[in-house]
């Protein structure tokens, strides 16, 4: 979601003399990606955005890999994962490959006493339980169950929770999340046939301008470490600020689904996309109205991408014994569809209430110790009729 948004005091030309109240300068920055060429916004700062007073040590969180290859259908109690205090502690990395990152995290406390950087990767929060406010030096957004939280790379942030139940499922995308081409216009404008419009999307509000010195700490990722940077005055000291690039949220409960006569394909789900993989969002919906139509999708055969699903809440159609939270990953090269009795249970309803999201990487994850000490044992064997299991 790329439109041009402002906020604050900003001005009238770039890269002019802009001066605060005593005379000195704002400290203009640009902030973007793809070298000059991609989304970019101008930010105006009361001090230079380059005062470090000191630098830790940095420290590894890069994932520990379980299965390097894999062809097997595995599935994952996500909501197994024992909630942590610290918000970066409580993020566990599951999959990975050199397109993204996927994750669960259950924080239990706020960030008030220090920031973090991804400078990799655009992340994605999606919100699966609770709520709070993301506060970056572009304003605030608020979120709640059911949020996509889009954050750029290179955004300093800090979450504020409601509380302490939170259980959020993440991805961190090496290349810039989109929404998919062929719902905008070549201005960028999203189409009349979009199951969303910049309607849903909210850009951050209420920009605060924090006018402190002190320590900072902003833990930074780069490469697989954190690097602890303690800066000299506060990050979000921001005056103003125009361009493209911000975090932003949207709901998967404003995502109007695409219906047909017959079963329409993964595609008509798809709410975002990346260089190596698109994000579907599953929602509420009516069924196929076709007078004989099967509204259970068809088997099917991953040859060119992995399908993981998040299973956020309702009764999904396709599977037997699904819990909140829950995961599955049907990897590239072997067939899967509708576990037993599916589909005779599809035929003849009405609607689902289903609510999931669903990555699907172009190239293969690796699946890592984390995401192991939660499989659930003999998922690759869920097809199996009764009868069938000696």
């Amino acid at each position: 979601m790329s439109h041009y948004q402002h906020l604050g005091k900003i001005p009238r030309k770039r890269h002019v003399q802009f001066r605060q109240k005593d005379g000195s300068l704002y400290a203009e920055e640009l902030v973007g990606t793809q070298g000059f060429s991609g989304v970019s916004s101008l930010v105006y700062h009361l001090y230079p955005p380059t005062i470090v007073s000191k630098k830790g040590r940095p420290y590894s969180v890069e994932p520990e890999i379980a299965i390097d290859k894999n062809l097997s259908a595995l599935s994952f109690k996500g909501f197994s994962i024992e909630p942590c205090g610290n918000y970066l502690d409580s993020r566990k990395t599951l999959f990975v490959n050199n397109d993204l990152h996927i994750g669960l995290a259950a924080p239990q406390e706020s960030m008030s006493d220090y920031f973090f950087k991804n400078a990799d990767a655009d992340e994605m929060l999606f919100i699966h339980e609770g709520s709070g406010t993301l506060k970056t030096m572009y304003g605030q957004v608020t979120f709640g169950y059911g949020d996509y939280v889009v954050i750029p790379r290179g955004t300093i942030y800090q979450l504020e929770f409601d509380d302490a139940s939170n259980r959020i499922l993440y991805i961190e995308s090496y290349s810039p999340l989109r929404t998919p081409r062929r719902y905008r216009n070549d201005s960028g404008q999203l189409l009349e046939h979009s199951p969303f419009c910049e309607r849903d999307f909210r850009a951050p509000q209420n920009l605060e301008t924090h006018d402190q010195k002190g320590e900072f700490p902003i833990f930074i990722k780069k490469q697989g470490l954190i690097y602890p940077y303690t800066y000299a005055t506060h990050p979000f000291d921001v005056v103003g600020w125009d361009g493209f690039h911000y975090p932003y949220a949207t709901s998967i409960f404003d995502f109007e689904p695409l219906t047909g006569r017959i079963h329409m394909p993964p595609p008509i789900h798809q709410q975002f996309e990346a260089d190596g993989f698109v994000v579907c969002s599953f929602v509420p919906r009516l069924y196929d109205y076709h007078p004989e139509a099967i509204p259970a999708p068809y088997h099917h055969s991953n040859i060119d991408s992995d399908e993981i699903l998040y299973y956020v809440d309702g009764d999904f159609m396709s599977r037997n014994n699904i819990q909140k939270g829950q995961l599955t990953l049907h990897p590239a090269g072997i067939p899967h569809g509708p576990h037993p009795g599916a589909i005779e249970r599809s035929i003849g309803k009405v609607g689902t209430e289903e609510l999931a999201v669903m990555i699907d990487p172009f190239r293969p994850v690796k699946i890592t110790k984390a995401a192991m000490e939660m499989e659930v044992e003999d998922y690759y064997k869920s097809w199996m009729e009764e009868e069938l299991l000696v």
